[in-house]
């Protein structure tokens, strides 16, 4: 039994969802959109894509206030962060019908497991994006680097889902392959988001290029990201220490990045602390694996994100 799509939700239109969501519209897929602040700004103008593959604009957007408006469609993609996934059970079911599928394309770990629980983990699917998007206003996102998904299955089965979503968005320009082991590719992208994206809040709001710079961080990345592996290894995922410094090498050629837990914390907002630092943490404890480098981060992390919220507070 082999499953395709017809229509696509994007659920949580930010940089993610507007970019990987515009690109598949623009190759003729049938795409709608649940907006919230974006929704007047793409009604009336559409959706502007600033991209190192390409500057585009998508005229005419499908774009909705409400899932009900949407109604059901044949696949879901989650692109909002996990920090509102507390909405899950109140904007998706509108979405389903009998086979729905549902992509999450959120950072961290816990998500595929939580949507599992409330939907049935035979509609599930986790993407991994390694990108490099930020939103610049209202329905326009800048793509500076990278753009590679991939799709894994959270209970794999013979109706061939990975391969097809694969198919579907290389075919929108969207470089994209299917993974055997959605957990292991899981805890590979957290071997750049752990570093990165948490030193880049622990130092206070520093891009990438300052963290790479500083006298030491390097070095505390190294660890960091020896930890994930390790982590990953002994719960038996099989992921190769050689991605440490491949990670590394990739980010050099950034520039100022900022991550997008960093613009999170520098702009007020909630950041993924659960999904992308206590959760990797909580397992790597449980699995007996000894991780000092990323304790001290996470509560690095606590401790600013305490400290700008008593200062807004005040």
């Amino acid at each position: 039994m082999s499953w395709t799509f017809k229509s696509v939700a994007v659920v949580g239109a930010g940089a993610v969802g507007l970019y990987y969501g515009a690109r598949l519209a623009r190759n003729g897929e049938e795409v709608k959109f649940l907006l919230r602040t974006d929704f007047d700004a793409v009604r009336a103008n559409g959706i502007q894509v600033e991209s190192v593959a390409g500057d585009f604009h998508l005229g005419e957007v499908a774009a909705f206030r409400t899932s009900a408006e949407i109604g059901p469609v044949d696949l879901v993609i989650v692109a909002w962060k996990s920090t509102s996934n507390h909405l899950f059970e109140s904007i998706l079911p509108p979405l389903l019908h009998e086979t729905t599928q549902i992509l999450t394309l959120q950072n961290g770990l816990g998500n595929g497991e939580l949507l599992a629980g409330l939907f049935g983990p035979q509609r599930v699917l986790g993407g991994l994006c390694f990108v490099c998007l930020n939103r610049l206003a209202s329905g326009v996102v800048s793509h500076t680097a990278g753009g590679r998904i991939a799709v894994g299955e959270y209970r794999v089965d013979e109706r061939g889902r990975a391969e097809e979503i694969a198919r579907r968005l290389s075919a929108a320009n969207i470089p994209c392959e299917a993974e055997d082991n959605l957990a292991a590719a899981q805890w590979k992208k957290l071997i750049w988001n752990i570093p990165f994206n948490g030193l880049a809040i622990a130092e206070g709001g520093v891009t990438t290029d300052v963290l790479l710079a500083a006298d030491g961080i390097e070095d505390e990345i190294r660890a960091l990201m020896t930890e994930v592996v390790a982590t990953a290894n002994q719960l038996g995922l099989k992921v190769d220490s050689k991605l440490i410094e491949s990670n590394i090498e990739r980010t050099r050629p950034m520039g100022p990045y900022r991550p997008s837990s960093m613009i999170d914390f520098v702009e007020g907002r909630e950041v993924e602390y659960e999904a992308i630092w206590q959760e990797p943490l909580r397992r790597a404890q449980a699995a007996g694996v000894a991780v000092p480098h990323l304790e001290k981060l996470a509560a690095r992390i606590q401790k600013r994100i305490a400290e700008r919220d008593s200062k807004i507070g005040g």
